[in-house]
Formats: structure tokens, sequence, C-alpha cells
């Protein structure tokens, strides 16, 4: 007896997480490669690594916006370091043109997961379909146990998400600022930097407080106020 396929759900997009709300940086050859596999044109996989806080989230959420709005289907799943879903999520999930899988290292040392995951690539690659992953590290430092699925995790194209210096982060506060609709200077991303975070994802939470506060108060965001703000 067959049994049916089943579709997985799908997930709901964050409106913001577009190739155009992302600050490009030193990272301009990764994100073209990006374009053209999630637009149908590039690479059939692609590995895409680096440390947490970097945007691969958002980038892998930017391709599945950038290939739904050329009509091709999408899928985007991130695996979580708490508990994985039953490894049936897979099943069907070769249907989808492109299919973006997040923080895939979380699956390594599962048996279940690997032989779903392995049997899932199988399948999606006969389609010819595009599959785009992500982890903290390369797919040769995975720890994943099938040495089958491992070998598979190498082809295609790996991509290493360079990290930020902090001139570099201090132009990205400032895109995202004005992406969210108010100004900061080049003065006061420094100021943020220095003595409040340097983490990007933390910084993206900092912003909309900030924000919120420069338009409760109609005020533009100079230091003292800024001081202000964070102290209370």
């Amino acid at each position: 007896m067959t049994m049916a396929k089943q579709l997985p759900l799908q997930f709901e997009f964050r409106a913001n997480q577009s190739f155009e709300d992302f600050f490009p940086s030193t990272n301009n050859e990764v994100i073209n490669h990006l374009q053209k596999a999630s637009s149908g044109l590039g690479e059939r996989q692609i590995f895409l690594w680096g440390p947490s806080g970097l945007g691969k989230s958002h980038l892998l959420q930017a391709c599945c916006h950038r290939a739904q709005s050329l009509n091709l289907s999408s899928f985007y799943f991130s695996f979580s370091a708490i508990e994985l879903p039953d490894p049936e999520l897979l099943m069907g999930l070769e249907v989808f043109d492109v299919v973006c899988l997040d923080n895939i290292e979380q699956i390594a040392g599962n048996a279940a997961w690997e032989n779903a995951f392995f049997n899932f690539f199988n399948r999606h690659r006969d389609e010819d379909h595009i599959l785009i992953m992500s982890a903290n590290c390369a797919p040769n430092q995975i720890a994943i146990q099938l040495p089958d699925l491992k070998t598979r995790l190498n082809w295609g194209l790996t991509l290493k998400l360079q990290s930020l210096s902090d001139h570099e982060k201090i132009k990205t506060l400032i895109f995202k600022a004005d992406k969210m609709g108010f100004e900061i200077s080049a003065q006061v991303g420094r100021f943020l930097l220095t003595h409040y975070e340097r983490d990007l994802p933390a910084l993206w939470v900092l912003l909309t407080k900030l924000d919120q506060a420069s338009l409760a108060a109609k005020r533009k965001l100079t230091i003292p106020f800024l001081k202000q703000i964070l102290d209370e």
C-alpha cells in the first residue's frame, strides 16, 4: 500500500526579511548567488554558513520571498535546538521549487532525522529543484553521522557569510534605521556599539525601541536623548 504524500504546512513570511532589507556590506557575492538560485537561474544547491547573528535566517527568508515573487513555490523551516519536529515534515516537500532549511546542524546525531533528510534530499534533487541550507559551521564540520548524507551536504556551492567590522555594523545600523523610517547618525551608531550592544539581533530590537521613543517624543536621536531613553 502506497502512503499518500503529506504536504507540510506553509510558513508565514516575515515582511521585512527580503533582499532589499538586507545590508550587503562585504557579502555581495553571497547575496548574488542566493538571488540567482532563488530565481531558478543559479546553483541548485547552496550551503550558507557563518556564526549566529549575521543574517542567515533573513537571507533564507529573502530567498523564499524572491521565489514567490517569480511564481515559484517555496518553503522555509528553521530547526530549533530545543525540539525537533516529526521527520514527516519532509514528506511531500520535494514538490516545492525552492526549499530553505535553516540551522541544519540541529539534526546532527538524530538518526531518524538524518535518514529522513537523506531521503528527502534525493527526492528533491531528482525533481531538479533548489535546496538552500544554512548552518553555524561549514558542511564538513557538521557532526552528521550518516556518511552518505554528510557527502551530499558538501555537494553544490558552499558560501560563508562574513562577519562585520565595527565600521560596517554602524553602516548597517544606519541602513536598518532608514528602512524603518527614521534616521540615526554615524555618531549615534558608534555610541550604541561602544556603550550598549554589539550583537546585531540585539541591535535590531534596540532600534525598534529607539524608533518608538523618537516618534513618541517627536525628537531626533541625539546622544543626550539616546542616553535618556536607554537609562529609563
